[in-house]
């Protein structure tokens, strides 16, 4: 009878490293190894799966159940297919939006305006980084039409009550030219599902 192997690894994105910590701490039933990968490489989508890959090989030999911290991301079922190799189960959703809003109140959002661009606590703090340099538009603020042209709104989905993080979601919003909201998630939503891969792991 093949040795059961205690606890769980988790490998996810770093952009849901403060609230994944947080809601483990809250709900740390079981050891967990966590690992987190560069949430730049949402610019590369096409690199997450193998990255994703060479840390389940890793937390494989030590851990029993494995999960991951993504949506498919932009990988196009590359992810899912990885998932399949480690039997390991990731976020219900497509991306971190739909982790923090609830898939429900998501769609209700995309449907009431399909030019939206979206913002989490994390994308609010780092949008300098990931956005403005991580798209060239530092450099080239040429492009901002290309990229954002069909883009009418910013909404910032608050994990977190930050007056700071408003700010820089506000002034996120006008760099892009594109008009502002605010939609208070917290942790709910999110703390659901963590929470169900725990007990499913109990």
């Amino acid at each position: 009878m093949p040795e059961t192997k205690p606890g769980i690894g988790i490998v996810a994105c770093g952009a849901l490293a403060t609230e994944l910590r947080a809601v483990l701490q809250l709900r740390n039933q079981v050891p967990v190894a966590l690992r987190f990968l560069p949430a730049k490489l949402h610019n590369r989508p096409q690199l997450i799966a193998d990255a994703v890959r060479e840390e389940l090989v890793d937390l494989s030999r030590d851990h029993g159940r494995l999960f991951v911290g993504y949506g498919d991301c932009g990988t196009g079922g590359r992810l899912d297919d990885v998932l399949e190799e480690f039997n390991a189960t990731r976020l219900e959703g497509a991306h971190c939006y739909a982790f923090f809003s609830g898939a429900d109140a998501f769609e209700t959002l995309a449907r009431e305006e399909i030019g939206t661009f979206y913002l989490t606590d994390y994308l609010a703090r780092q949008f300098d980084n990931l956005v403005w340099r991580g798209l060239g538009l530092d450099r080239h603020p040429e492009l901002l039409p290309d990229y954002f042209g069909h883009y009418t709104r910013l909404v910032y989905l608050a994990q977190t009550d930050d007056p700071r993080l408003e700010a820089k979601a506000k002034q996120a919003a006008e760099r892009l030219g594109l008009r502002y909201e605010r939609r208070a998630t917290g942790l709910e939503p999110f703390a659901a599902q963590v929470g169900r891969w725990l007990e499913s792991a109990a």
